[in-house]
C-alpha cells in the first residue's frame, strides 16, 4: 500500500487511520511517506440484538448515514435508533480524547489527506469518514484500504477523489479472511503507533 501511495509523498500528505485496525496500516504508510499521522474516529451503529449488523454509521462533524431498509426490516423505531446513536457518540468522543489527548486535530484545509482502513465490507464507516474529512476542506481526499468488497468500492468512488484498494475479491465475507494476522488491535497499540510517528 505504501508503495502504491508513494506518488503522493511530494505533496506532503496527512495520513488518517481509522481505529483501530486501520491505524496499524496507516502507521506503515505514514512512516514510508514521512507524513504526519492522526486518527479519524468513526462508529458503526449496530442493531440492538445484533451489534455486528450495521444499520448506520457516524463520524465527527455530526456526520450520519443510516440503512433505512435494515432499520425497517428490524422493526426499529426512531427512539431506539436515537438511543444507540447517543451511546456510540459517547464512545466516539471517548476514543478521540484517548487517542489524541490534549493535542488538537491536524489542520486538513487545502491538504492532501489519505484516509486508511484495513478493509471495507459494507462501506458505511468509510463513507462517514470521507464525508467528515471533506467537511474540513482538504485539497484532495484519498481513501486507501487493503481489501474491499466490490459493491462498497463503487460507493466509495462517489465520495473520495481517489480510492486505492489492493484487493477486490469476487467473493467477500469479512475483512479478516484476507489477513494472515487479524488479531484485535488495542487502544494501547493505537496510541503507541501515534507516538512512534511523532518520533520519526
Amino acid at each position: 500500500m505504501a508503495e502504491v501511495l508513494q506518488r503522493y509523498a511530494a505533496e506532503k500528505p496527512i495520513v488518517l487511520g481509522m481505529p483501530r485496525g486501520g491505524v496499524v496500516v496507516a502507521y506503515e504508510i505514514a512512516k514510508a511517506l514521512k507524513a504526519p499521522l492522526d486518527v479519524i474516529v468513526t462508529r458503526k451503529i449496530g442493531a440492538p440484538s445484533q451489534p455486528e449488523y450495521a444499520i448506520g454509521a457516524i463520524a465527527p462533524g455530526n456526520i450520519q448515514i443510516f440503512n433505512a431498509e435494515a432499520i425497517f426490516s428490524l422493526g426499529l423505531n426512531n427512539s431506539e435508533v436515537k438511543t444507540i446513536v447517543m451511546s456510540e457518540e459517547k464512545e466516539m468522543e471517548r476514543r478521540v480524547k484517548l487517542y489524541r489527548g490534549n493535542k488538537p486535530a491536524l489542520d486538513l484545509k487545502d491538504k492532501v489527506v489519505i484516509i486508511v482502513d484495513d478493509g471495507v465490507a459494507t462501506g458505511q464507516t468509510a463513507i462517514v469518514a470521507i464525508r467528515s474529512v471533506r467537511k474540513l476542506e482538504p485539497r484532495k481526499t484519498i481513501f486507501a484500504c487493503g481489501v474491499c468488497a466490490r459493491d462498497a468500492v463503487i460507493m466509495l468512488r462517489q465520495e473520495a477523489d481517489e480510492v486505492v484498494c489492493l484487493s477486490l475479491p469476487a467473493m467477500f465475507y469479512a475483512v479478516g479472511q484476507w489477513y494472515l494476522n487479524f488479531a484485535q488491535t488495542t487502544d494501547a497499540e493505537v496510541m503507541r503507533l501515534l507516538k512512534l510517528v511523532e518520533q520519526i
